[in-house]
């Protein structure tokens, strides 16, 4: 960081405006500065100077619900439903195209909800800040919105009285399908359970059951008493002045506040005179092993920095990965097949806690698993903790605090993350930052004695406020929440007279007219096309040829780490050895290799490097969408001074895997437990990939390997014996893997790019070609799987064209105008599902439209039929401006060092260069309304349709009238029996 790069760092005590500057921190791991500030209305800023081109900014409210209506949740929905300055419909999801954000979204957490952006473009920042401000403090907050997204009575037929009466809304279609998970029934279970007395006891999101209770006056109170300057916790990051961001936020908010007081405070949980059990049930079909049992400690305050940075450590170093001393004897024992949903340290409670135990248990399994958890702790305090582990855990903490990388979400926005725990809770804002005083405290006390033993004992073992919770699958449960709801439909229109009925309708066809009127949008601030970076921005690397292999080595500013890939295009796949392949990647960093069972291996990756992975893949030509090629792909990163250590683990790997029975069935048992939870989780992905099977070669692959049909190829080997039959196929596997082609690639700083990989690139001696699989596309049927969720997700998939074809980028550019102009409005805003879209995947050709968390299924189709009939209306340039800004989006994703090097070598390799590239966003800037007409006419007609669903009921006898008929059976994995809807 320079003076001529970024502005001079104000000092303490000096009054920028309104504000005060509190303290300035150096933040040498990240090279930056943080500034916090503080407003005379009671405000808090805190600034992250760096000098980064992707710039964020986000501001958080403490909220702290009473009850379970859902009331921060439906109004961090209301609030992006229009503003005083913006009072459009949704400003938020109108912006969506209008911006080359990085990311944009809002959330609502256990006591805070927090509305975040990022942007590398510097007119976009202050567009998104101006609506998010005016959003957050200045919304509309209209009567309908709040009908729309939060709870409504509509009748079946809306403006028929005589119809079934039934309850929408968006959050509580979203939260019925939330509800439906083991993952978020856990998650409250777990706030109750340890903290009975506070704000943690209740569904932040809102309980079906009882959202219908939130009324508008609570919902506008609530409003105006947490969203307020005083309550608020703003923060920003980037190099752009601060300065300005603060005159902007001066100008939008500070001036027209002045301070007042809330107390949000949440107190201490009165701690427990005795252990506790407890069960709760989801609704789950698994009877035989859908159960889980978790062991949970309420600890002292998560703001506590030494407390959370030794909890932090002990809890990697007991559980961190397959050999930790509390994982291993768990998942050996054989109870159950992998830690149970939330195990480890959790800081996000204002006390934080611990868990541990495990899932995939059959029925009265509660008593052993607390023996065993309880057991095994003692064991540990008695035998003592391997002090390797403890320096390989802050190893991996040197690590963390090193990297910065965008992969996977903005760097920008996770440094947000990492501070608003200490800081909402009354902490130090900056040890979420850097911890270096408090790992020199650890390690002085490591140095005198054991610490983390007699956390075990007095924290832990000597704690009388635990609670061990079972929760359990319940067949009947999803058959019982609709009765419930009916019954409740029922109770509150019990004194409905013909007035009330008719008010209903009255409102509903209100609603109905509101959401069909035509916005302004032109009131919101927008970008040009001329604000799309014009160039496909170049990446240096070097390449050599060694041996069979390819070798590229990028220097990039890695801040001391070394990444490692080596990529291996595979000679043909035998098609009984098609399934296997994602299983032997999910298995093959997790089992032993050499002379190291999986215990060894594991414990020398955590000490060397900072993990390694392996993964498969298909690639197309840009050219063509049935030139396919499969990879199978070995990923690591690690410390520059362990680069050669790092080669060690990942040649162990790849040259000599280890499998054995027991660890390969241990492993197969955590992945189908997962598969399981994910189905009502992402049941949308689900149905994407079972209709796009139908169409494409690479969708087919995509199902086998992570769709509902690789979910049933491990649920037969799992329960029907094959695993010895798996074994040979690895072998089998591992003999194709050195006969095929390696392509390496090294991001490291310029001094560390001399790695040795000659122990890598020398294992491939082989002569086989590159294999061009041509896989079988399933028959194409519309498809329905049930499962136990009381929603649906909904798909339709066409294949189109290859990436170098002219007609894909109109594509590309119609899958976004129908996402945000369309898909939006008709299903979420009118049919009142939790998301919907459109989506084009440009390298294999998919055109895809979903939906998410539905209440509906025929209508959603019928909606999906209605695309075409939608570009016939008055749509402009406008809209088409729009929807080529949100796509350019795509062809410029964030990356960081660790990641830019690696997507363009790769790109090279596959044929997808710059000057390709280049190509096509030329031609994605040139596309025309006429160009969307066409294609669709072209590709997205009903005889190209593939569709899928994954529902909780059988949809034939909803969507006749459209000419459908599903084939129709069990979500493949599960055993849930198909039902009649409940009338």
């Amino acid at each position: 960081m320079t003076a001529s790069t970024l502005a001079a760092l104000p000092r303490a005590g000096e009054h920028l405006g309104r504000y005060t500057v509190t303290r300035v921190e150096e933040l040498p791991e990240m090279q930056g500065h943080l500034i916090l500030l503080s407003h005379e209305n009671g405000a808090r800023h805190a600034h992250v100077v760096r000098d980064d081109d992707n710039s964020a900014f986000g501001v958080t409210f403490p909220t702290v619900p009473r009850d379970s209506t859902g009331v921060a949740h439906i109004l961090e929905h209301i609030v992006l439903m229009g503003s005083q300055k913006y009072p459009v419909p949704d400003p938020f999801f109108a912006m969506l195209p209008r911006s080359l954000n990085t990311f944009m979204n809002a959330m609502t957490s256990n006591d805070w909800t927090t509305y975040p952006f990022s942007t590398r473009n510097e007119k976009d920042y202050f567009n998104l800040l101006g609506v998010y401000l005016d959003a957050t403090f200045f919304p509309l907050m209209r009567y309908e919105s709040f009908r729309q997204d939060g709870h409504r009575f509509e009748f079946e037929t809306p403006d028929d009285p005589t119809t079934e009466l039934k309850l929408q809304g968006v959050v509580y279609n979203e939260m019925k399908g939330a509800m439906a998970s083991a993952g978020a029934v856990m998650w409250r279970a777990f706030g109750k359970a340890l903290y009975p007395d506070l704000t943690y006891a209740n569904n932040s999101g809102g309980a079906p059951n009882d959202i219908p209770a939130l009324t508008y006056d609570n919902l506008r109170a609530f409003h105006a008493a947490h969203y307020h300057p005083s309550n608020a916790y703003f923060y920003s990051y980037g190099k752009l002045p601060l300065s300005r961001i603060l005159d902007e936020i001066e100008a939008h908010v500070m001036s027209r506040f002045s301070a007042q007081t809330l107390d949000v405070s949440i107190p201490d949980q009165t701690p427990f005179d005795a252990p506790r059990q407890e069960r709760v049930e989801y609704p789950g079909s698994d009877t035989e092993r859908g159960t889980q049992v978790s062991v949970m400690w309420k600890l002292g305050l998560s703001s506590d920095a030494d407390a959370n940075l030794r909890w932090s450590v002990l809890s990697d170093v007991l559980l961190g990965n397959a050999g930790a001393p509390l994982t291993r004897p768990l998942i050996e024992s054989g109870l159950g097949s992998a830690l149970a949903d939330l195990s480890g340290y959790r800081d996000s409670f204002r006390e934080g806690a611990f868990a541990v135990g495990l899932k995939g248990l059959g029925a009265g399994q509660l008593e052993p698993v607390e023996t065993l958890v309880l057991d095994t702790l003692r064991a540990i305090v008695q035998e003592g903790i391997d002090p390797e582990l403890i320096e390989s855990s802050l190893h991996q903490f040197e690590i963390g605090q090193k990297e910065v990388s965008n992969s996977g979400f903005p760097y920008a926005l996770g440094v947000m993350f990492r501070m608003l725990g200490p800081w909402l809770n009354g902490g130090d804002p900056v040890t979420g930052l850097r911890l270096d005083a408090e790992l020199e405290r650890l390690r002085t006390d490591l140095a005198a004695g054991r610490v983390f033993e007699p956390m075990i004992e007095r924290e832990l073992l000597g704690n009388t406020h635990r609670v061990t919770l079972e929760l359990a699958p319940d067949p009947e449960l999803v058959v019982r929440m609709e009765q419930e709801e009916r019954e409740l439909v029922e109770r509150l229109s019990a004194d409905f007279t013909d007035e009330d009925r008719a008010r209903i309708v009255a409102e509903s066809l209100r609603l109905q007219e509101l959401q069909a009127q035509d916005s302004d949008p032109d009131v919101l601030p927008t970008l040009a096309l001329s604000d799309v970076p014009a160039s496909v921005p170049p990446v240096p690397y070097d390449t050599e040829e060694m041996g069979r292999a390819t070798v590229a080595r990028v220097p990039q500013p890695t801040g001391g780490l070394s990444y490692l890939d080596v990529q291996v295009r595979l000679p043909e796949v035998p098609a009984d050895l098609l399934d296997t392949l994602p299983l032997y990647a999910f298995a093959v960093t997790k089992s032993g290799a050499a002379d190291m069972d999986y215990v060894a291996l594991t414990r020398r990756i955590e000490a060397v490097t900072g993990g390694v992975s392996a993964s498969v893949g298909t690639g197309v030509r840009p050219d063509d969408l049935r030139a396919l090629r499969m990879s199978l792909t070995f990923s690591g990163k690690a410390l520059a001074r362990n680069g050669d250590a790092l080669v060690e683990v990942l040649r162990a790997v790849i040259a000599a895997p280890r499998f054995t029975l027991e660890r390969l069935e241990q492993l197969l048992k955590q992945r189908l437990s997962g598969l399981k939870a994910s189905v009502v989780q992402s049941g949308n992905t689900y149905a994407e990939r079972l209709a796009a099977a139908q169409v494409s070669p690479a969708g087919a692959i995509g199902e086998v390997w992570g769709g509902l049909s690789a979910l049933a190829s491990l649920k037969a080997i799992v329960e029907g014996g094959g695993l010895q039959e798996l074994l040979d196929r690895f072998g089998r596997i591992h003999d194709l893997l050195l006969a095929g082609v390696p392509v390496l690639c090294l991001t490291a700083t310029e001094g560390d790019l001399d790695l040795d990989l000659s122990p890598l690139t020398e294992l491939f001696t082989g002569d086989a070609a590159v294999g061009r699989p041509q896989p079988d596309l399933r028959a194409k049927a519309p498809q329905a799987r049930t499962t136990d969720t009381p929603v649906a997700f909904n798909a339709v998939a066409f294949e189109t064209v290859p990436y170098t074809h002219p007609d894909s980028p109109a594509l590309l550019v119609l899958s976004r105008l129908l996402r945000s102009e369309y898909l939006l409005k008709e299903l979420r805003e009118k049919g009142g599902a939790y998301g919907g879209g459109a989506s084009f995947d440009p390298r294999e050709g998919v055109f895809a439209m979903t939906s998410y968390r539905d209440p509906h299924i025929a209508r959603t189709y019928q909606v999906f039929r209605d695309a075409r009939q939608f570009l016939d209306s008055a749509l402009g340039e406008r809209e088409v401006t729009e929807a080529i800004l949100a796509s350019s989006k795509m062809l410029d994703p964030l990356t960081s060092p660790d990641t830019v090097g690696r997507l363009r070598f790769f790109g090279d390799q596959a044929g997808y260069t710059p000057e390709v590239q280049q190509a096509y966003k030329t031609r994605l800037l040139a596309v025309q309304l006429a160009d969307l007409k066409r294609v669709m006419d072209t590709y997205l007609t009903p005889e190209r349709a593939a569709y899928a669903l994954v529902s909780g009921r059988d949809p034939n006898a909803e969507v006749g009238a459209l000419g459908l008929s599903f084939e129709v059976s069990a979500a493949d994995g599960l055993t849930q029996s198909m039902r009649k809807r409940p009338r």
